[in-house]
């Protein structure tokens, strides 16, 4: 069995609904995008997530009503360092999409989602807890794993393996 290629072409993928609501609603906040393993992830400029989220929520033709997950990568010593990912499900469609927000390591921060899904509340804590991303507008974040007086963000790949002493 051969594997298709990815296709990173975003004019290949306009016909997308996620693609083409996001196209159509807020121009210019989709940087990049990737489709492989009939999967689509799109890289969500910085400013835009909230308004995006809130988009493909609402869009009658995209309506991705359920936030499954909200995760974060860290690609130390690579810059942007951080990748903050958005799972999203359309339970109507039948269908997923993934989107990305790169952060560079300079006091990473990124617009809360909350308002959108109160689901967010406590993924936005644990990679606020494991990773150190701040969530402006965030009605209550705080550490939620590890204790308060705790140093640092333990998933960070320079974070010590026995911890700082």
């Amino acid at each position: 069995m051969s594997l298709k290629p990815a296709i990173t072409d975003l004019e290949q993928l306009k016909e997308h609904p996620a693609v083409a609501c996001l196209e159509r609603g807020l121009p210019g906040s989709i940087e990049a995008a990737k489709f492989e393993h009939d999967e689509m992830s799109l890289y969500i400029e910085r400013s835009s997530i909230r308004e995006a989220c809130a988009l493909l929520r609402d869009h009658p033709s995209c309506p991705f009503n359920f936030l499954s997950d909200v995760t974060c990568v860290d690609w130390y010593p690579a810059e942007p360092r951080f990748e903050v990912i958005y799972h999203l499900l359309s339970i109507r469609q039948k269908e997923r999409v993934r989107l990305k927000v790169r952060l560079g390591d300079d006091a990473p921060s990124l617009d809360s989602v909350t308002p959108i899904w109160p689901a967010a509340n406590y993924f936005e804590r644990e990679v606020y807890d494991l990773f150190g991303i701040r969530f402006l507008g965030h009605p209550y974040l705080r550490r939620i794993q590890m204790p308060d007086d705790w140093e640092g963000h333990p998933l960070r790949k320079d974070y010590p393996v026995e911890g700082y002493r």
